[in-house]
């Protein structure tokens, strides 16, 4: 499958397992995303997504969005969007 990349994790907050995500691109609810990085490898749907602690349907190139992980990533690991 073919990949864009879309943003960087510029934060984690571990304890409730969300990413932040600064956006070159535009994501929405639905879309499968891949986060890379020196020692993350995660694969998975984005079933929801806040800006500012408000859920939205789509996020655009240069807003940060907060999305709920499976696993750790870290700060500056690289988010592509799974086309």
């Amino acid at each position: 499958m073919a990949e864009q990349q879309i943003g960087v994790i510029n934060e984690f907050f571990a304890r409730i397992n969300v990413a932040g995500i600064e956006l070159s691109e535009t994501l929405r609810v639905g879309d499968t995303i891949h986060v890379k990085g020196h020692t993350t490898d995660l694969e998975q749907a984005v079933d929801s997504m806040q800006i500012d602690g408000v859920g939205v349907e789509e996020a655009k190139p240069g807003q940060a969005v907060g999305i709920k992980v499976k696993d750790r990533v870290r700060h500056g690991d690289h988010v592509y969007k799974v086309t």
